[in-house]
């Protein structure tokens, strides 16, 4: 369906502050990269609203008739904690606490995400490369940058020279912050004695001897800095500028900063048109934090099995509940907040299976035509899903004046109607079809196979007693676990 010459897209660009009219580099071809998770750990519920904000805009933009080249790494080389330049990376502090091989813990936490995100209904990015693929494009890149004149090595090290590229250029664009204030606020480190300057940033770390993921390069055996993996892996296959680049409002700074920056000073050019970024997830009103207690992981928020929500979650009420909100905004998740988009989504989802029951009239006393173009024109508004789930309830409101006969819809407007909310509910907002009664056994299954889940992944760990633990209050509800050789299955007394 090509849709995209005659609907004209508005997308709100961080890097100017504006919403601009979006323009593809190439007619009919997007490129949008992403920055996808360190995986060290299961995936926090806040990156899960930014890569489902993605998803969304990924979806549209399908269902425009764009052909999408959608990139999504996983950074599984292990950096340095709060992208120090000094200390202990994160996967490898993993590897040690849980005595294990820090591409064990890569892959446990690899396998984590891809089942969250299947879960949630997300669809796979074109391509998901991995930062530890991609050293000798890491470390070629750095010996462009070193030939350019915008980084020195030291010791081993590679450090990007700030100062020395704000000289021509402008580091703080994206962020709108200062040099002269990042100086006046940079307090010294140990270990920093290294830099020319405190600003600069590690291309190249030379690695310690107790450093267990390392890679030979020219100046050491050593690892890339985490702003390096990112401008390698989207230049590679998205060209050296390409159409969007998303994640979460807290890798603007320095993050995305730094890979402008790298771009610059290795290509000479700024690698993005559109800087997209989602906004904050919060918990009762509070920033997630796992310092305080105040956070909740997806698999905890599915099952129930937690200290802030009354009850379970199906997937799609979640995922409708977080596309009530603009991707830019900060969201409260609340236990008040989900009963309510509960109660939204089964509403949409009955009205969905009743316009399967539909009769065609002769004449239509609806204007179908005006209320798909209001659809579009919200989605074309920089992605705006609460405006497009409001005019989903106007089609609510349509489908039951219909049924109860009081207005009417002719068999082609009947069949435009049906085919848009598929479109806008399924494909764009990729929600799944459950009535409420079918959600029931639905949401039993899937709390009984996440903790099925959770007792494989005990019983890996050698804790038996949770393992145990899990069946028997299984068992004492009811439900009966059987291991075998292809795996574990239930059965309900």
């Amino acid at each position: 369906m090509q849709l995209y010459n005659t609907n004209p897209i508005k997308i709100y660009n961080s890097l100017t502050g504006t919403k601009e009219t979006f323009k593809p580099i190439t007619e009919g071809y997007i490129g949008m990269y992403v920055c996808g998770p360190t995986v060290y750990s299961n995936v926090h519920l806040g990156n899960v609203r930014t890569f489902m904000s993605f998803d969304m805009i990924f979806r549209y933009l399908k269902h425009l008739g764009y052909k999408v080249r959608y990139v999504r790494n996983i950074t599984d080389a292990g950096h340095l904690e709060n992208d120090a330049d000094e200390g202990e990376d994160k996967i490898t502090k993993k590897a040690r606490l849980e005595q294990i091989e820090p591409m064990e813990v890569v892959q446990r936490y690899t396998v984590d995400f891809h089942n969250i995100l299947s879960i949630f209904n997300f669809l796979p990015p074109s391509i998901e490369p991995t930062a530890t693929g991609h050293i000798i494009e890491q470390i070629e890149l750095i010996e462009t940058i070193i030939k350019n004149g915008f980084a020195y090595e030291v010791n081993g090290s590679v450090y990007f020279d700030v100062h020395k590229y704000n000289e021509t250029k402008d580091y703080g664009v994206l962020s709108k912050r200062k040099l002269e204030d990042l100086i006046h606020n940079t307090r010294e480190l140990d270990g920093q004695s290294d830099k020319k300057n405190p600003q600069d940033f590690a291309l190249w770390k030379k690695a310690e001897p107790q450093h267990i993921m390392r890679w030979p390069s020219p100046w050491s055996d050593g690892f890339p800095g985490w702003h390096l993996e990112c401008t390698a892996m989207s230049t590679k296959y998205l060209g050296e500028q390409f159409d969007i680049h998303g994640g979460g409002m807290d890798l603007k700074f320095p993050h995305h900063e730094c890979e402008i920056a790298q771009n610059e000073a290795a290509k000479g050019k700024s690698p993005v048109n559109y800087w997209m970024h989602a906004n904050m997830l919060e918990l009762n009103g509070q920033r997630m934090s796992k310092s305080t207690g105040n956070t909740v992981n997806p698999d905890e928020l599915l099952s129930g099995n937690n200290d802030f929500f009354s009850k379970a979650y199906a997937p799609s009420v979640i995922r409708f509940f977080i596309a009530q909100s603009s991707y830019r905004s900060v969201l409260d998740l609340t236990d008040d907040g989900l009963l309510a988009s509960e109660k939204g989504f089964y509403r949409l989802m009955d009205a969905v299976n009743n316009l399967k029951k539909l009769k065609a009239s002769e004449i239509s006393s609806i204007d179908i035509n005006a209320w798909q173009q209001k659809c579009y024109d919200a989605m074309n508004d920089d992605f705006n899903s609460p405006i497009l789930i409001a005019h989903l309830f106007e089609s609510v409101k349509y489908i039951n004046q219909v049924k109860e006969g009081t207005e009417t819809l002719s068999s082609k407007d009947l069949a435009l109607f049906a085919n848009s909310i598929n479109a806008f509910v399924f494909d764009v907002l990729g929600l799944q079809n459950e009535s409420k009664t079918e959600a029931g056994s639905d949401k039993l299954s899937g709390a009984v196979e996440l903790l099925i889940k959770l007792r494989q992944q005990a019983r890996a760990n050698k804790d038996f007693a949770l393992s145990d633990q899990i069946r028997d209050e299984l068992a004492e509800v009811g439900i009966q676990l059987k291991d075998s050789r292809e795996g574990t299955t239930f059965s309900t007394n």
